[in-house]
């Protein structure tokens, strides 16, 4: 039911109202209140939105500018609209009161003299209650819906779905990396809205304290409210709405509050499975698959490759990526923690998902080759030396696969933390000279040791990188004229 308006008021036949000057604008505005005065000047008596009856006592002589004042000053507080109650002080309706409020955009609406200015206020009231009352009843209702809806299988997505119908509004819900994973209606928001949507939502999730945020995009308003106590947020639901009454918040608070409370016993099963796939995980190191096969009852068919994330990739967006693959593809994965890291499962036709993983969710992974289950803790393994090779890289998301570390990875399994330190006093020679010796060196290896090409991508002349290295030569002591002198800066500069 809408909130009563003064044309609503008008439409009453048993005042017997009549409009004068017709403004579209004001006659539709919400009517909060009906006030009567014959003040010259009664604004500061005035609350917003309301209408204002008068016997027009105050401008008995008809003075166009006193008339044309008080118009102007009922205009600047924002009264919805002016009633005139004829046959008390004046017959008619003054036409320079008519022309100010036309010229003002204030509707003036007649009140005969048999229609009581109270029984005007009566009505008002009794819509206004009537009004609170059918919200109310909505409210109950919707609560009582919701609660069926929730019962339902997925009941989250389903309730969110009937507070989309019963709000009249589209309804979307952001998982924890930012990601649109439910909305009701299916497609009721332009691809650009919810490209913007997507991106306030991850802004909010990365502030990482409970939030709601209005904003409005076009001619479209949304609201934003965050899902998950402060620090432990695990989405945001959208509503295609910037205004909510009060029992519309109501209703909004509550299934926010069901749909945080269902994300954290999801994420309380999560991780018990977790915990049972990292048993089966043990088991599987061992070589034999029969456990994982009796628990799971299917795991990824052989041949597999094994992959291993950071202990601190963030663990749901993992999961909710794994799922949308899972939605569109039929994807099956084995994932569980592990000593070297978060460890991923899949068929070895699937292994290319590590790469848009890594890319999607902003992780370092490394990826074995493939191998049966008999051979699970050598895959286990090589996908740990090759995330060791991640590591080692500049980019903080990249999946390397053990196949492409082969080349390297005899310096990489000898770099200890002492031969670390070894290498790092080897080379502090070359930090007190100021000239960042160590980057042109390092340059001058990466291509071969030609002076022509180091120099130029270093931006210098050749004979100022042919004075580095000589430099460099007598602070290290060593002639790196020959291989095996290069071949030691080399692994001492990839071991630091």
């Amino acid at each position: 039911m809408d909130q009563p308006t003064l044309r609503a008021l008008l439409h009453r036949r048993d005042l017997r109202l009549r409009l004068i000057t017709e403004q579209d604008d004001g006659v539709d505005r919400v009517l909060r209140w009906v006030h009567s005065s014959d003040l010259a000047d009664p604004t500061p008596f005035l609350a917003d939105d309301l209408a204002l009856l008068t016997t027009g006592s105050q401008f008995r002589d008809g003075n166009a500018e006193e008339i044309a004042g008080y118009v102007t000053r009922l205009a600047a507080h924002g009264i919805v609209g002016l009633g005139f109650g004829t046959g008390v002080q004046q017959r008619d309706v003054p036409e320079r009161l008519i022309e100010a409020c036309a010229d003002a955009g204030i509707p003036l609406f007649e009140v005969p003299y048999d229609t009581p200015f109270i029984a005007i206020a009566r009505a008002h009231a009794e819509a206004i209650a009537a009004q609170t009352y059918a919200r109310q009843t909505w409210a109950l209702d919707t609560h009582r819906a919701l609660a069926i809806a929730a019962l339902r299988p997925r009941g989250l997505e389903s309730a969110l779905t009937e507070l989309a119908r019963r709000l009249d509004q589209w309804v979307g819900m952001f998982d924890a990396s930012g990601v649109l994973v439910h909305e009701h209606p299916q497609k009721g928001v332009r691809a650009d809205e919810i490209d913007t949507l997507t991106a306030r939502a991850t802004e909010l999730l990365s502030r990482g304290s409970e939030a709601g945020q209005s904003l409005t995009l076009g001619a479209e308003s949304f609201t934003l409210f965050t899902l998950g106590r402060t620090g432990h947020l695990r989405g945001v639901i959208g509503i295609g709405t910037a205004s909510l009454d009060a029992q519309s918040r109501t209703v909004v608070t509550s299934v926010i509050a069901m749909a945080g409370l269902a994300v954290e016993q999801n994420e309380q099963l999560t991780m018990a499975r977790r915990r049972l796939r990292t048993r089966v995980l043990e088991s599987l190191l061992l070589d034999d698959p029969s456990l994982a096969r009796h628990v799971l009852g299917s795991i990824p068919a052989a041949p597999i490759v094994v992959a291993i994330a950071d202990s601190d990739a963030p663990a749901d967006a993992i999961d909710q990526w794994w799922k949308r693959q899972r939605a569109g593809r039929g994807t099956m994965v084995l994932d569980a923690d592990s000593d070297l890291g978060f460890t991923m499962v899949v068929t070895a036709g699937d292994a290319g998902l590590f790469d848009e993983l890594a890319a999607s969710v902003g992780i370092r992974i490394g990826v074995s080759d493939p191998e049966d289950y008999e051979a699970f803790s050598r895959a286990h393994t090589q996908a740990g030396a090759a995330l060791t090779q991640a590591r080692s890289q500049e980019e903080s998301a990249a999946a390397v696969h053990y196949a492409d570390t082969i080349a390297t990875s005899i310096l990489g399994v000898l770099a200890t933390d002492e031969a670390r330190l070894v290498a790092q006093s080897r080379l502090a020679p070359l930090h007190a000279d100021g000239r960042d010796l160590e980057h042109s060196l390092r340059t001058w290896l990466t291509h071969d040791a030609r002076i022509e090409s180091a120099a130029e991508a270093l931006g210098i002349h050749r004979h100022t990188l042919r004075a580095r290295i000589a430099d460099a030569s007598r602070l290290l002591g060593m002639d790196l004229s020959s291989f095996p002198a290069r071949a030691e800066l080399w692994a001492a500069l990839q071991t630091a």
